[in-house]
């Protein structure tokens, strides 16, 4: 086969990696990519098991003479973020992807590559038909629509698998091991505010708050990163504390349930001349921010403008309740990990407040590795709104996955890792999702462990995959399945 890959070792990875990337495969989209596996698996005379949600395990005979050794569930997802520049034409639904290699790295052409996670399917296939791969009894579980929903794995009919020891290969930095994610679920809190008119001889004022980096609310948490509205809440709370009155007629910040709010406003109703003490409080405010965030978000900034606003106010009682609630909702690290230093176990994340007809919707996220400690968070937001007269409604989440510093494949994983890298393999967990955490509440006693290459970027039309460390993340997915195959 010709293509941009061609020379680059091993052929198989690379030949199966270039094949998955010709085929149009859009989260929610993975019919083509689909009937690509299963022509494959055809040509090779490999089972192929389809479940009701359309997630794949292609069933692969051992290597002769190692019949006997236990079945290992090679897993990775089918579809791929779509994302491109601006100025590039590209059609995801029905055009391949443009590849290019520069520098000792692959990438798209003003697109995703889809590395994430084309290349750890394309290991499964590869490990299946290269003769240089001992192994014992593979299952090759490929799931759909990880990208969107994780609904590959929440939907999987956990019946076509029959093995106990699973390799994930949808991981990204070269070297690494990761033995747990934190599971995740949202709560939405509604509440309809009472109005009324403004008092008369007050005008309307904007309070912002911007200039703050938000970032991931999995992998940023830990950074202590400003929240745009619980600062917008704690400077309305100190001008009330001031002896500042004013009435709140909007109040709006986040967007979405996974990023740590960066901006957030609040429409306000006061006299004229309160409006120098408010900038007085600001700066207090900001004075006492600035020492908090030093060195995380050294660009925040509060202002207070006249504005024009139509419209009715909160009545004293729904902004007395609005704000509580905003002020009590926990927001950031909970708990550290007793099984890994430096791992964030739980953390909640005031994601949103949005507003529509004096209808609030406050938006707040959970992670936590353990599935209790994720639970008493929302038992906990269920609890504020509870005490506040608000409605509460927690969305069907997913569980974590716990570390297991005893679990027998990480210690063959590490063993090989050990040899590979000439050093001590990089154990850790991740505190975002991943489907292991699906699959393994899927398929109790599965035993896993989630590795892959370099890849940057991903997400992002500036994705690239690092072919020296694809070298040797291949070379760990072999030996790893001769260890597991005796």
């Amino acid at each position: 086969m010709t293509h941009p890959f061609a020379g680059l070792k091993p052929e198989s990875l690379w030949n199966a990696f270039y094949g998955i990337t010709q085929v149009p495969r859009p989260s929610k989209h993975e019919q083509r990519i689909s009937a690509h596996i299963e022509a494959w698996a055809g040509e090779h005379g490999f089972k192929v098991l389809k479940d009701a949600i359309g997630n794949l395990v292609v069933k692969v005979p051992a290597s002769p003479g190692k019949e006997s050794a236990k079945p290992i569930v090679i897993q990775g997802h089918l579809d791929m973020v779509c994302e491109k520049n601006k100025d590039t034409q590209h059609d995801f639904m029905n055009e391949p992807i443009r590849v290019r290699i520069e520098d000792g790295w692959v990438y798209g052409t003003g697109t995703t590559l889809g590395a994430d996670n084309g290349i750890g399917v394309a290991a499964g296939m590869a490990a299946a038909t290269d003769p240089d791969v001992i192994h014992g009894p593979l299952e090759l579980l490929m799931t759909m629509d990880e990208e969107t929903g994780l609904t590959g794995a929440k939907e999987l009919d956990a019946s076509m698998i029959e093995g106990r020891t699973m390799l994930n290969l949808d991981s990204e930095e070269d070297g690494v091991i990761y033995v747990g994610c934190a599971g995740g679920a949202d709560v939405h809190t509604h509440f309809q505010a009472d109005t009324n008119a403004p008092v008369g001889g007050t005008r309307p004022f904007k309070l912002e708050v911007s200039g703050l980096r938000g970032g991931h609310s999995g992998l940023n948490i830990l950074e202590n990163r400003g929240n745009a509205v619980k600062l917008l809440v704690r400077t309305l709370m100190a001008a009330e504390q001031n002896g500042i009155e004013y009435e709140l007629a909007a109040l709006t910040g986040g967007d979405m349930h996974n990023a740590i709010p960066r901006e957030s406003e609040a429409i306000l109703f006061m006299k004229e001349k309160d409006g120098g003490d408010f900038k007085t409080v600001i700066a207090s405010c900001l004075d006492d921010f600035r020492v908090e965030l030093k060195g995380v978000d050294d660009n925040l900034a509060i202002k207070l403008d006249a504005t024009k606003h139509d419209g009715p106010v909160l009545t004293v009682s729904a902004q007395v309740a609005l704000l509580s609630v905003l002020d009590a909702t926990p927001h950031g690290v909970l708990a550290m990990s007793n099984d890994l230093e430096g791992l964030v176990e739980t953390s909640n994340n005031l994601a949103a407040v949005k507003m529509e007809d004096n209808r609030f919707m406050i938006l707040t996220s959970c992670r936590s590795s353990i599935m209790s400690a994720m639970e008493d968070v929302l038992s906990t937001m269920e609890s504020i709104a509870v005490l506040a007269g608000f409605e509460a409604e927690v969305q069907v989440g997913y569980p974590g996955w716990k570390p297991d510093m005893s679990s027998a494949v990480l210690q063959v994983v590490r063993k090989v890792y050990t040899g590979i890298w000439n050093r001590d393999p990089h154990v850790t967990a991740i505190h975002a999702g991943l489907e292991c955490g699906l699959l393994g509440d899927k398929v109790p006693g599965m035993d896993m462990v989630s590795f892959g290459p370099q890849i940057e970027g991903a997400h992002s039309p500036d994705e690239r995959l690092h072919i020296e460390s694809t070298g040797r993340f291949w070379e760990a997915l072999k030996q790893v399945l001769a260890e597991l195959a005796g």
